[in-house]
């Protein structure tokens, strides 16, 4: 499978906003809109920085994730907005797209040695693609989610 991550821009917002889940889904990931706007509001402080990405499989956007984090830390390293289109789930997309934000923030961060996620309680479809990738559970709950790490061997 071919997944890309591609930088959201003027290019190709309009389509990343039409991205989004099953009904029983839209309660756990904002709408990417809302993604969107983080990039520029910073609803976590100024040292936060944002990358939006559309998911793309060949030429064919299927999902949406970002990257939030805070250049001078090891471990505040984000995945959020996490969405497979509802037309594309069930086809592998979902774990194909975390593994490569996952490689892509490795990659971009060499001194980072820890990603982290929020995930909604109920969300046990994600639980299980988290945690099979080798995120756990901390045990800190943010707001009414989950917070999960990986640890990166360095």
């Amino acid at each position: 499978m071919n997944i890309q991550l591609r930088e959201v821009s003027r290019n190709n917002w309009e389509e990343a906003m039409t991205i989004k889940g099953t009904p029983q889904q839209v309660t756990f990931a904002p709408p990417v809109a809302v993604s969107l706007a983080k990039v520029h509001i910073k609803p976590d402080g100024e040292d936060v920085t944002y990358i939006p990405f559309a998911i793309y499989s060949e030429e064919q956007m299927v999902g949406f994730i970002m990257h939030a984090y805070e250049e001078q830390t090891k471990d505040s390293y984000w995945i959020n907005g996490f969405i497979i289109d509802e037309k594309y789930q069930g086809k592998g997309y979902g774990k194909a797209a975390f593994a490569e934000m996952v490689g892509w923030i490795q990659k971009r961060h060499p001194h980072c040695l820890e990603v982290r996620l929020t995930v909604a309680k109920e969300n046990h479809r994600a639980k299980v693609l988290y945690e099979r990738y080798g995120f756990v559970d901390t045990g800190v709950v943010y707001g009414n989610e989950e917070v999960y790490k990986f640890q990166i061997k360095r």
